[in-house]
């Protein structure tokens, strides 16, 4: 996983990706508490485990694609389930 910065708050977070469209995000510190988006919504009383992202992280993300900073071909580094390998 490589890590990349969330260009408007600064946020942490480590990404791979396995393909183009599949992206894996595994954030650093409690997303309610680092991520403007999130404590937003929380305020609102909407639980982080329902909001599926943050656009200006996402945004990020793709940035740092683009840029080549993250591979979007990862191998995985875990066995999957019933697929023969």
């Amino acid at each position: 996983m490589q890590e990349v910065s969330c260009a408007s708050c600064g946020n942490r977070v480590l990404v791979e990706k396995y393909s183009p469209v599949h992206t894996s995000v595994q954030w650093l510190d409690d997303a309610e508490r680092v991520c403007p988006e999130f404590a937003a919504r929380a305020a609102q009383g909407e639980h982080s485990k329902w909001i599926p992202t943050c656009p200006k992280l996402r945004a990020s993300i793709e940035a740092a694609v683009e840029r080549g900073e993250v591979a979007t071909d990862s191998p995985r580094s875990y066995p999957v389930p019933g697929v023969l390998g």
